[in-house]
């Protein structure tokens, strides 16, 4: 069935109506949509382009380039100074693979972090991130040899988004009674592996003996 439809058309040649850019790029997608279904070819169809068109000249009403460079540049720098790992635990990353993808990545950074301040040596832990289904949030483990943590939204909330218990080994994935803390409190890497080794009452870590220069 052919869904090339002559509104997309009118709606070209008589754009006045659209005077916003959410407006115009609504129109535009709708045509696309449309061209696609009817086998058309986007590039080359002609309500597209004039669309395509007519949200240029709105957009060239606006700053110029150098003003909306820095003021992309500013919010790149204000998102990069915001812990994004804590808003993701706010709201949620259910059903939204780029969020969850992403929770996971600054989840595994946070826990590397965390296995620095906690005085891990390399090799003697692991970093383990398992999404599971759209539904869930999956989870991040950092598994050591007398501790294990990790992170996971569940119906608690952020506050009690952080799992932590002392075990045996690297094999023990059971280990003893459950603690809890916030996500806010896992981007305190320092703070947090201090309260960890105090809950826990693991020893204080071995200073890494200085090397003798010859």
């Amino acid at each position: 069935m052919s869904y090339d439809v002559a509104f997309r058309y009118q709606q070209a040649l008589e754009p006045g109506a659209l005077t916003t850019i959410g407006a115009t790029l609504h129109a535009l997608q709708a045509a696309i949509a449309d061209c696609r279904n009817a086998g058309l070819t986007i590039e080359s169809d002609p309500a597209v382009i004039l669309l395509a068109r007519h949200l240029s000249i709105l957009c060239a009403d606006r700053a110029d380039d150098a003003e909306l460079r820095r003021a992309c540049a500013a919010q790149i720098a204000e998102l990069r100074s915001r812990p994004m790992l804590k808003t993701l635990a706010l709201r949620g990353v259910a059903y939204d693979e780029p969020a969850k993808r992403l929770f996971h990545s600054e989840g595994r950074s946070a826990m590397r972090r965390l296995a620095e301040a906690l005085g891990l040596n390399d090799g003697s832990f692991d970093i383990r991130s398992n999404k599971a289904g759209p539904a869930v949030s999956g989870e991040v483990t950092l598994h050591g040899e007398t501790i294990w943590v990790q992170m996971s939204l569940g119906p608690f909330g952020s506050d009690r988004a952080i799992c932590f218990r002392k075990v045996q080994d690297r094999q023990d994935h059971i280990g003893e009674r459950n603690h809890w803390a916030a996500v806010r409190e896992l981007l305190e890497p320092d703070r947090f592996a201090a309260r960890i080794r105090r809950d826990l009452r693991l020893p204080l870590p071995t200073p890494a003996q200085p090397r003798l220069v010859a």
